[in-house]
Order: structure tokens, then sequence, then C-alpha cells
């Protein structure tokens, strides 16, 4: 206590009961961090697993498709090959059977004499080819002249 009445101290006073319950509150706030941070290391460490199982299945399903990819493209290949000899077999084939095929068609054909059109009923008969002139020379006209409404033989040109 102050031994002069009316005067305060400005310091308070330094306890260890004060210092240790400010230790145990940063205890206590470090041990909820510490808390809270292992949570998320179990939680990073399940999502690590997760991605790591998921990446494998990718792995799997890529090699997979490769292979898939692989066979498809042997498939072709095989197919083209097997087309070619195919279509050289079919052409030395037709070749060997070229002579054949027109010694039948030669033995086989068809023959027709040439046709005549009956023309001995009324509706049959032929016709003659129509004539065709212009109109100058179907009514022996002259040339046509506009007279621009004029009668007078002065106006019309000579022929």
């Amino acid at each position: 206590m102050s031994l002069i009445p009316g005067i305060s101290r400005t310091k308070p006073k330094h306890r260890a009961a004060d210092k240790v319950a400010e230790l145990e509150r940063q205890l206590k706030v470090q041990q909820a961090q510490t808390a809270s941070a292992f949570g998320q290391l179990i939680g990073a460490a399940d999502t690590i697993a997760t991605l790591e199982a998921d990446l494998a299945d990718v792995r799997a399903k890529r090699a997979e498709a490769e292979q898939v990819v692989v066979c498809l493209a042997a498939d072709p290949d095989e197919r083209t090959e097997e087309r070619d000899q195919a279509l050289a077999e079919a052409s030395r084939l037709r070749a060997q059977l070229a002579p054949y095929l027109a010694a039948d068609a030669n033995a086989h054909a068809i023959t027709v004499p040439l046709a005549e059109r009956d023309t001995s009923s009324f509706e049959d008969q032929a016709t003659e080819p129509i004539k065709v002139t212009t109109l100058r020379e179907a009514f022996a006209v002259g040339p046509v002249v506009a007279t621009q409404g004029s009668t007078d033989p002065a106006h019309l040109p000579a022929a």
C-alpha cells in the first residue's frame, strides 16, 4: 500500500498467477491450432490416398486404351492387305475367265432381223415430211414497210 493516501500506483502488480493463466490460455490456443492442423493433415492424407487410387485407375484405363488403339490400328492395316490381295486375285481370275465369257457370249448371241413397220392399216400410214417455209416464201410477199400512218404512195419506198 501506499504510504501517502490518495496516491495510487500506475503500474499493476506482476503476479505469477497472472502469468500462469496467460501461459495456460496460450497453451489452449496452440493446442486448438495443433488439433486443427492435425485434422487438416488427416484430411489431406485421405485426399492424397483417394487421388492416388484415382491415379492408379486412370493409369490402368490409359494402358487399356493404348492397347485398344494398337489393336484398332493393326486391324485396318490387316484389312487393307487382305483387300489388296483379294483385288489382285479377282483381277487374275477375271483375266483367266475372259476368253470363256467371250466364247459363251458369241455362242449364245441373240440376233434379230431388221424390223419393218407394217403400214397396211390406215392409222399406220407413213407421213410426209412437213414443209417448213417462211411467210415471205409462202405468200410471195415483199418486205414489210412501216408507213407510219401515211397512205400517200410517195412515202412508200420502191420495191
